[in-house]
């Protein structure tokens, strides 16, 4: 329960915004500790060493520090902290495995240099460093892998969500390309030439066979198979430049959402065979269990199938002759948030923004007109209980 704010509960600061695997919950990390939230519906699930909290011991545990870094196992109570702020609670070189339901870290991992950020799952622990990622076997902390990135500040890594999908992109040495490896098929690796530039954000789909890269530029974004590493579709955010903070797909892959220091979160509708190929791999456990059932429901997918084409120029018809600009798919459905700086997520035709100037946000996307999204909801993420 949030008790009214006092003078010392105005002084915490957010340090690092971010969601789980599924979205389903977000992460912040502030000043004085972590939160954790559930996303939709919006709720303050519970936070450990925020102001209401500070100096209050338990278990021996005195949360009165900077997190910088707040990563959740799915909705388990093990979650990743590294310490951060001008008065951190850990050091900002070590990865503390914290039980939440034993109040006690488990486990650590100690570097030489910060960490840039953590990914977890079920089986394994990424570490991201400036200029390498670490993976780790969950279950013994034994090191499995080192990859040698170009420099890595933003701490970019990806995972794919699904608990039954084992694969990682992260950046490469060379500058704008991006390395995928399939854990789940002897270690597959190849390496994906994405850009020119310097990465700014990827991500991977639900069952990890597509990845989503945007350069520095900020201006396109661009999509890969990530079993052949061909391009399958590109996109255009805008045409100034931009810092991409976060792009992120729904959780069957038929839209992409992109937020920027614009201010604008741009969803894009991602093409029929795309997103219908990955449906078909999600339920290929299921096909091969009814196997006679298969032709139907592959014929089922594409009857269901409601994407919506995202806008182009009047002038794409003179495809070829005017500048790829022209040609450019842009956004079918834009969100406007007051902040600059948030991460961006869409499930059941939603989309869902957390800044680190401390709003959520919550609105409406119409999944075949598009335009712009009708707001539902707004509130701060540290402030007087019941407040909107």
């Amino acid at each position: 329960m949030n008790n009214a704010a006092s003078p010392a509960q105005a002084k915490e600061t957010i340090l690092f915004v971010g969601f789980n695997q599924d979205a389903g919950c977000f992460t912040c990390g502030t000043s004085a500790g972590f939160r954790i939230f559930n996303t939709f519906p919006f709720k303050d699930t519970f936070h450990r060493g925020t102001k209401a909290y500070l100096k209050i011991t338990i278990m021996n545990i005195e949360f009165d520090g900077g997190i910088g870094i707040v990563e959740m196992l799915y909705r388990t109570n093990i979650i990743a902290l590294v310490g951060g702020g001008d008065s951190p609670k850990y050091p900002p070189n070590k990865v503390m495995l914290w039980d939440d339901s034993q109040m006690k870290c488990i486990g650590e991992l100690n570097f030489k240099q910060e960490v840039r950020g953590v990914r977890l799952r079920k089986d394994k622990i990424i570490v991201v460093l400036e200029n390498k990622t670490y993976v780790y076997n969950f279950q013994n902390l034994k090191m499995a892998e080192v990859v040698e990135t170009s420099s890595n500040l933003k701490g970019l890594c990806a995972m794919s969500p699904s608990k039954d999908v084992c694969v990682m992109a992260c950046p490469e040495k060379k500058v704008g390309s991006v390395r995928v490896i399939h854990f789940d098929k002897g270690n597959k690796t190849l390496m994906i030439n994405a850009h020119q530039s310097s990465l700014a954000a990827l991500s991977l789909n639900s069952e990890g066979n597509i990845l989503a890269t945007a350069s520095d530029k900020g201006t396109l974004i661009r999509l890969f198979d990530t079993d052949t590493g061909s391009q399958i579709q590109e996109v255009r955010r805008g045409s100034d430049h931009a810092d991409v903070y976060c792009i992120s797909f729904d959780p069957v892959s038929r839209f992409l959402a992109c937020s920027s220091d614009k201010g604008t979160i741009h969803i894009f509708s991602i093409r029929a065979d795309v997103h219908l190929a990955a449906q078909s791999k999600r339920d290929l456990c299921e096909l091969n269990a009814a196997n006679e059932e298969e032709p139907n429901k592959q014929q089922n997918l594409q009857k269901e199938d409601t994407s919506s084409n995202n806008t182009k120029s009047m002038l794409s018809f003179m495809k070829g002759v005017l500048p790829k600009y022209f040609d450019s798919e842009w956004s079918f459905a834009q969100f406007r948030i007051i902040d600059s700086s948030a991460i961006c997520a869409i499930r059941d035709n939603k989309v869902i923004a957390i800044s680190k100037e401390g709003n959520y946000y919550l609105a409406d996307i119409d999944p075949k007109a598009g335009g712009e999204c009708k707001k539902i909801q707004q509130r701060g993420l540290i402030q007087e209980e019941g407040a909107q």
